[in-house]
């Protein structure tokens, strides 16, 4: 006779609920504390009627406590949910960040032990009326040590403020961090199936997907053995799990499959057949060896990402100046070879800057991805200025040496000018991702951050290849054109690229900030042109402002900076309405996209940003052309787009699930079919043949 510790632990657990209220009334009243207190918070204070907010229950157990995740395995009880509502007001379902394990004597427990936050989101209907809106619900849960058990509960109360117009307060930026921890909807349906006391799962999981020890919570009771082992092998784009079966009674289930430390996939499956196929994974190893290979590839992409980037317009006349200024240097090979390391650096450690803080965004809770630098207006008024201030110096207003552009071209460059040059190349080039860049960058998501800063260190490599190639193969460097008459001539004319660089970052900001506070760009270009213009005049007659220049361009970026509207104005900015485009489409959602494939319907969707160049290119090219609008209407094709140009952290966390750390991204969604990405690089010819149903023919090019 097999002795079941669970039943004994809920028998014992439901008397101690029973006789809750008394103890929790008593804890009260003399003033003790919860084990695992709970406080109720709201995203946002204010909410319109007919819309939405999310509540959090952020759970904080004192050190050694643990709560319970909704199915808690062999024994506790999860969180329970008493709302006093008022009318017009609903609550969902709660969503529970990915638990932990927890195996004491073999009685395996899913639990927290350290802060959490349960998130659920209330509704109201059209009808509540504007004023102060009361939210109470009574909790009950249990909190454990290794060692003993106490049930808890609170009475937890918030009043919101329902408002006529949109909502004024800022959303709690704590939520970011709380929505990372849960996990993410894998979007495609798992297989399961039960015989011979084992259950086995067939999950639909890229092949390029890390994992470290891979664990499946079931949310259902009654189907598996809590403490049996769980074994995993990987077929192709599939994981494969066998583990001990408790019983065969359902025909559907739903679960989370975690794959690294608080990071899960959230996926339902429905019984079929499922055989043991493909590789075991050996732990620890398998996810070494498996991140290795994945690190190569990656670096791979990454290194000719960045060398594609050199054709970037506001990055090319850097590069083709350096060339020229290394190829003037002759045979003294030490000192080119030195300013190529030097600019090599400084390329190398903006972009590994870059990567490293955007890591640093992402372990904080934030979604963010590449570029997120682009998506603040303040970052972009600091780019106008250096853009401005290359291309008037390349046209000759004035002479910055600290840059190695203007006269110095004549003579040999510094290694601390080589320096600050690639660094400034690094930092206007990386906003967007190109060919070979997606899968790279879309890697860091999943490798561990040491590999993943390697990765943007590869891209600043691939940055500065062809300035290394010039500098250590002499044959390259002198089929360069020699100095001459000419070469000022080319640097004036390498101003171009600049000023259309700055004519684009001035239509970002309009984007951005709207287009009544457009013209405070154009103040700030024009104030940036007239100091430059002063300094220029002073060089010219042999005087020094290189102080006073500095300061009042630091003084025109702050100005400009202050003068930004707020970040409500810029948050609450629309941009155009795309119903008039040649290609229509809606703004994305995954609710809309779920809708839309629940009901048979095929989709393209595909995410953007103003200041990707590959994005707009795309746009030009395939998507908003009439020939991929006529198919896509025959074939009622709904169209999503996800803009991308400012913060969205839906569309943030969209992208990390696809594997991508940035736009674009491109996504076909036939009739009960798995999602088809598309290659970054599109033709029309792309996109009608996935809709006349040529699959191959559109991937094709997929390799870009």
């Amino acid at each position: 006779m097999t002795f079941d510790f669970r039943i004994v632990t809920i028998m014992l657990a439901f008397i101690a609920f029973a006789v809750a209220p008394a103890v929790g009334a008593q804890n009260r009243l003399g003033n003790t504390e919860l084990n695992v207190p709970a406080t109720l918070l709201a995203e946002s204070q204010q909410v319109k009627a007919g819309q939405g907010v999310t509540l959090a229950f952020l759970m904080e157990p004192k050190p050694t406590w643990h709560g319970y995740w909704e199915n808690p395995g062999d024994a506790g009880i999860g969180m329970s949910f008493d709302w006093k509502l008022p009318d017009g007001v609903t609550a969902g379902e709660p969503k529970f960040p990915v638990p932990d394990t927890l195996l004491i004597s073999g009685i395996m427990n899913y639990v927290y032990k350290g802060d959490y936050a349960i998130l659920v989101n209330l509704t109201l209907s059209d009808s509540v009326r504007p004023g102060p809106l009361p939210i109470s619900v009574k909790s009950e849960w249990l909190s454990c040590t290794d060692e003993i058990c106490v049930p808890e509960q609170d009475e937890l109360s918030i009043t919101l403020q329902v408002v006529a117009g949109d909502p004024a307060a800022a959303p709690d930026k704590r939520f970011d961090g709380f929505r990372a921890a849960l996990p993410r909807p894998l979007g495609s349906e798992a297989t399961f199936a039960v015989s011979d006391d084992k259950f086995r799962l067939s999950v639909p999981l890229p092949a390029n997907v890390a994992i470290n020890k891979p664990y499946f919570f079931i949310k259902e009771d009654g189907m598996v053995d809590y403490g049996a082992a769980q074994t995993f092998s990987r077929d192709g784009d599939r994981l494969i799990l066998e583990t001990g079966a408790r019983g065969d009674s359902l025909d559907r289930i739903s679960g989370i499959l975690k794959i690294a430390d608080h990071t899960g996939f959230l996926f339902t499956a429905t019984k079929g057949e499922v055989a043991m196929t493909g590789l075991p994974l050996a732990g620890e190893g398998t996810k070494t060896e498996g991140n290795a290979s994945l690190l190569l590839l990656a670096l791979g992409g990454a290194l000719l990402g960045g060398l594609l980037l050199n054709l970037m317009p506001c990055v090319f006349p850097i590069l083709s100046l350096k060339a020229i200024s290394l190829a003037k240097a002759g045979g003294d090979q030490a000192e080119v070879r030195r300013d190529a390391l030097a600019y090599t650096a400084g390329v190398v450690l903006v972009a590994t800057a870059l990567g490293a803080v955007l890591l640093g965004l992402r372990a904080s809770g934030a979604a963010v991805g590449w570029a997120f630098q682009l998506q603040d207006p303040r970052i972009i008024f600091v780019l106008l200025a250096l853009v401005i201030a290359i291309g008037l110096n390349l046209a000759g207003l004035f002479e910055l040496p600290n840059l190695n552009f203007g006269n110095k071209l004549t003579r040999k460059d510094g290694a601390a000018g080589s320096f600050w040059t690639g660094a400034l190349a690094a930092f206007v080039a990386t906003p967007c991702t190109g060919p070979f860049m997606a899968a790279a960058l879309g890697a860091t998501i999943v490798l561990p951050p040491i590999a993943a800063l390697v990765i943007f260190a590869g891209l600043g490599v691939g940055l500065a290849l062809p300035f290394l190639l010039i500098a250590f193969v002499p044959a390259i460097r002198s089929r360069l054109p020699k100095p001459g008459p000419w070469l000022d001539s080319f640097r004036k004319a390498m101003a171009i690229p600049m000023f259309l660089t700055a004519i684009g970052l001035i239509w970002l900001l309009g984007r951005q900030i709207g287009t009544d506070s457009l013209g405070l760009s154009l103040v700030f270009l024009l104030t940036v042109a007239l100091i430059l213009w002063w300094f220029g005049g002073g060089q010219m007659k042999g005087r020094s402002r290189g102080a006073l220049t500095g300061a009042a361009m630091l003084a025109a970026i702050i100005g400009g900076i202050v003068a930004l509207p707020g970040e409500d104005a810029m948050s609450g900015q629309k941009l155009a309405n795309t119903s008039t485009a040649t290609l229509p489409s809606e703004p994305f959602s995954e609710a809309r996209l779920s809708e839309l494939r629940a009901s048979g319907e095929p989709v393209f969707a595909y995410f953007t940003a103003d200041w990707c160049i590959t994005c707009k290119a795309n746009e030009a090219a395939a998507i908003q052309r009439n020939e991929t609008a006529e198919v896509f209407k025959a074939a009622k094709v709904t169209v999503l787009m996800g803009d991308w140009t400012r913060p969205d952290p839906d569309i943030s966390r969209f992208l990390e699930k696809h594997g991508r750390a940035g736009v674009p991204l491109y996504l076909y969604y036939a009739p009960g079919e798995e999602p088809v990405v598309l290659p970054q690089i599109l033709t029309v010819a792309t996109l009608t043949d996935l809709v006349n149903g040529s699959v191959q023919s559109a991937l094709a090019d997929r390799s870009l």
